[in-house]
């Protein structure tokens, strides 16, 4: 194998950490982002001697590093972030991809999105305003998407003269709320991203904080146990047959492993139809593989010929998801259009296409205050509500707290094509 190659099957293989920021306007996550991206070393010198321009034309005292995520002009002449930025960037340990999300309430619905495949949210704090209903809001959103990790950033701690006192104070805080979500792992890092205190490299103005620096945090965070291996899924993406002498009858189904692992001889069964066969081989890239797991991208083929198509479900036997056409939802309504009791609406679930009405609205919940309004019951954009819906046919499902993959859906307005919601299967 020559260096090349070598060096490419290295960087493949290396482990992908998904993160996104949240916080209120201000708050400074762009410019977060941008330390990070800085320090590390992953900015091409056009980009920066770019940034470096627009700098001196608005009239910064420093270079303007959140200028590497606002991309665009209406972003970049209010000095707030509107649309997911996305950005990729890998160190020796791992490689990242960072959702940057708006911290204006009217786009709570792009927080979502940005945040719906996160492994991990970086909630900001400004130091000199302490815990806003804003940072609850975007704490409860990362609580309700399930995200396994959250490291609150108490950031412009230059501008408290690096005060000891007020970090312990917001994250006391923070504390107090934060028993009410449902997040196991929260971390507490003092930084200034527009100097880099504790982004990448350890402050010398914060001797009394004796933790990581977040880059430690993203480079050694354990994000393995955070896949469902218990519960075996294959969602059917596409159906392979080669049509080729040497491959005269092969026939394979390949997809994303979406949870649990499978080896040739298992006992599966097929759904929506219920047949059963056993595992024949898995092949990824050319080569037979003696066991795939989840995140892994493979083909299977089953010793029995089924009807199988892109939709279906392969999962082991001994442990099938549940099954309904009442399915209890916690969503986001995107739409500007408010959702309609009686609607209905196509659902996208994994690989699968469906229609749904939307039977009633259970409550909607007040993101500020953390309580359920049982008697508002006008869901319009933004709005976070459990609903019940009834769909078309059977729906094989988890629960999202148990898979984030197979728990989730998204809603489609027919009519225009549009989404109008995505929900998380309680």
């Amino acid at each position: 194998m020559t260096k090349d190659k070598e060096a490419t099957k290295g960087y493949l293989d290396m482990e992908l950490l998904r993160f996104t920021t949240a916080g209120s306007v201000d708050d400074g996550k762009s410019t977060l982002i941008g330390r990070l991206l800085y320090d590390s070393k992953s900015i091409f010198q056009d980009q920066m001697e770019a940034i470096e321009r627009s700098s001196k034309q608005k009239g910064d005292e420093h270079v303007n590093l959140a200028l590497l995520t606002d991309g665009l002009r209406s972003e970049r002449e209010q000095g707030i972030t509107i649309d997911v930025a996305y950005r990729y960037f890998h160190t020796p340990k791992r490689k990242f991809i960072i959702a940057d999300t708006p911290g204006h309430i009217q786009y709570t619905r792009n927080m979502v999105t940005g945040a719906s495949t996160a492994n991990m949210a970086i909630v900001l704090i400004d130091a000199r305003h302490g815990v806003l209903e804003q940072t609850l809001r975007h704490s409860f959103i990362a609580s309700l998407l399930k995200i396994p990790h959250v490291v609150v950033c108490i950031n412009k701690m230059d501008l408290v003269d690096y005060n000891e006192e007020i970090y312990d104070k917001i994250k006391k805080d923070f504390n107090s709320f934060s028993d009410k979500l449902y997040v196991k792992d929260v971390r507490f890092v003092p930084i200034s991203a527009l100097n880099g205190d504790n982004v990448v490299d350890r402050s010398k103005n914060m001797d009394w904080y004796d933790g990581p620096t977040l880059m430690h945090i993203l480079e050694n965070l354990h994000i393995a146990n955070d896949i469902n291996m218990r519960d075996s899924r294959f969602p059917v993406q596409y159906v392979i047959r080669p049509q080729k002498t040497e491959f005269h009858d092969y026939r394979g189904y390949s997809g994303r492993i979406a949870s649990g692992k499978y080896k040739p001889g298992d006992d599966v069964t097929v759904l929506p139809s219920g047949f059963t066969s056993k595992i024949k081989s898995i092949d990824m890239m050319g080569e037979n593989l003696d066991i795939a797991f989840a995140p892994q991208s493979v083909t299977l083929t089953l010793e029995d010929n089924i009807d199988i198509s892109r939709g279906d479900m392969i999962v082991k036997s001994n442990n099938l998801p549940e099954k309904s056409q009442d399915i209890i939802l916690d969503i986001c309504w995107f739409n500007e259009r408010p959702m309609r009791i009686g609607g209905k609406y196509a659902i996208k679930h994994i690989s699968s296409d469906l229609r749904c009405m939307v039977k009633e609205v259970k409550y909607k919940m007040d993101i500020n205050t953390l309580e359920r309004n049982y008697d508002d019951k006008e869901i319009k954009m933004n709005d976070i509500a459990r609903i019940q819906i009834r769909t078309t046919r059977s729906l094989f499902y988890d629960p999202y707290r148990k898979n984030r993959i197979t728990g989730s859906i998204v809603l489609i307005e027919e009519t225009t094509n549009e989404t109008v919601a995505a929900g998380m299967i309680a």
